[in-house]
């Protein structure tokens, strides 16, 4: 039997207490494995990745679990390489700015750790709880946060990566102002796990808000010209918002208890500068719309119910999908109002939001398995039209065997294959979880 000669073969390589034989793979969502290692050093990673190099055993490399939907067309690697046990502040200078963390620390712990000291990460992932910051800068995780905070490619200044040949390298630094040679991080943020181990994340911090707020403009009737014009003129103002978010009335229902196309914005700043930008939209809101303003304490809240609207990640009778869509900013509002219409179209539960300022949008379809596959065909068609791409974030291992996760390979893809020949030539690593089966 493969796992039993597996499981031998490894005692041998790491503590017999780090491998648990995997007696009920789990087929629902796949990229697990049939013996997982829960390392607790970047040695005992060291050696796993050796092995696995030298014999051709493949490796699924798992966290918190929040990412297993995403990519992947396998129900389990030979070996599933759990960083679970891989956690804790390796250096935090509190005057520069500066954390330096093992990959599989839980992000809302770390954020917990940096609140004491008035800083934070300017990430905003989903499943913040679950989520791990090696999970979150190898998939590139960010939410409508985006606008204000950019994404993990403009937080990270330094990486610490173990090769599939168990080598280490070090990209970027621990300082904020290094501009010596390549800027390799962004070869490894959002790849997947496909080019190597992330054991350490350095990252660059920003002071916790004095103030916040979210903004709530409801729109009953739709009136999508009239969001258009709104969010032009504020992007075109001297304001800031951190997130200017569209939701679906869907969506709205479950977070605010309306039923109605919102529009959440979120201002941080000082107290005084965030009502100042409240009364700048109620001033150029448009009549139509009706005003809330969720003060600090329920600004909070919101958010932490937005971010932890997710897949319920368990083998239920409806099929749930992820989807992660990019177009032109205000063609957002065209999104997410279709998406709107696919509920009765195809009778399915989605829940949409985009950001208009960056045109980045996430819909999450729940429903019968065809039902959400055609709608999965129609919203590619639909955003292909309009020159965007759609990416599925999560879906089942047997829909994800049927249909590309990632869309068409892009014009590059050469370039992605080359890297990936180079540093893995064995394809160990995250087989096929990537853009092109990579």
């Amino acid at each position: 039997m493969i796992t039993s000669d597996l499981f031998n073969d490894l005692q041998a390589v790491i503590s017999h207490e780090r491998i648990i034989e995997n007696q009920k793979i789990d087929d629902f969502l796949g990229n697990s494995g049939r013996v997982e290692i829960k390392p607790h050093s970047e040695a005992e990673i060291i050696k796993v990745l050796n092995y696995a190099n030298e014999n051709n055993r493949e490796i699924s490399i798992v966290a918190g679990g929040t990412k297993r939907g995403f990519g992947g067309i396998t129900k389990a690697e030979d070996i599933a390489l759990s960083l679970e046990k891989y956690q804790g502040i390796v250096d935090h200078t509190v005057g520069d700015m500066t954390v330096t963390v093992k990959a599989g620390t839980p992000f809302k712990e770390l954020q917990k750790y940096l609140a004491q000291y008035n800083q934070k990460i300017s990430l905003d992932p989903f499943c913040p709880d679950k989520a791990t910051i090696g999970g979150v800068i190898a998939a590139n995780d960010s939410g409508p946060k985006r606008l204000g905070y950019g994404s993990a490619r403009d937080v990270v200044i330094g990486l610490r990566i173990a090769y599939p040949d168990g080598s280490v390298i070090r990209s970027g630094g621990k300082v904020v102002k290094n501009v010596a040679g390549y800027d390799m991080n962004k070869l490894f943020i959002g790849s997947m796990g496909t080019l190597g181990v992330l054991t350490e994340v350095t990252l660059k911090l920003r002071p916790v808000s004095k103030y916040e707020s979210v903004v709530l403009l409801a729109f009953p009737d739709g009136h999508g010209k009239e969001i258009k014009d709104f969010v032009s003129e504020l992007l075109d103002s001297m304001m800031e918002p951190i997130a200017l978010e569209l939701v679906s009335p869907t969506m709205s229902e479950k977070l605010t208890g309306r039923k109605s196309y919102t529009v959440a914005i979120s201002f941080e700043d000082i107290e005084t500068s965030v009502h100042y930008q409240e009364e700048f939209v109620e001033k150029i809101k448009p009549a139509c719309a009706d005003m809330r303003i969720l003060d600090q304490e329920n600004a909070v809240q919101f958010w932490e119910q937005f971010y932890n609207m997710g897949p319920k990640m368990t083998n239920i009778s409806e099929t749930e999908a992820i989807l992660k869509i990019g177009v032109v900013n205000l063609d957002v509002i065209d999104v997410v109002s279709e998406c709107e219409l696919l509920s009765d179209a195809h009778n399915l539960k989605i829940e949409g939001h985009g950001g208009l300022g960056h045109g980045l949008c996430q819909v999450h379809l729940s429903g019968a398995r065809e039902d959400v596959e055609a709608a999965i065909f129609h919203v590619r068609k639909f955003v292909t039209e309009k020159n965007g791409y759609v990416i599925i974030k999560h879906l089942p291992l047997d829909l994800r065997q049927k249909i590309n996760v990632w869309g068409e390979k892009p014009s590059y893809f050469f370039l992605l294959e080359g890297i990936k020949e180079k540093v893995d030539p064995r394809k160990i690593l995250n087989p096929k979880r990537f853009v092109g089966g990579i």
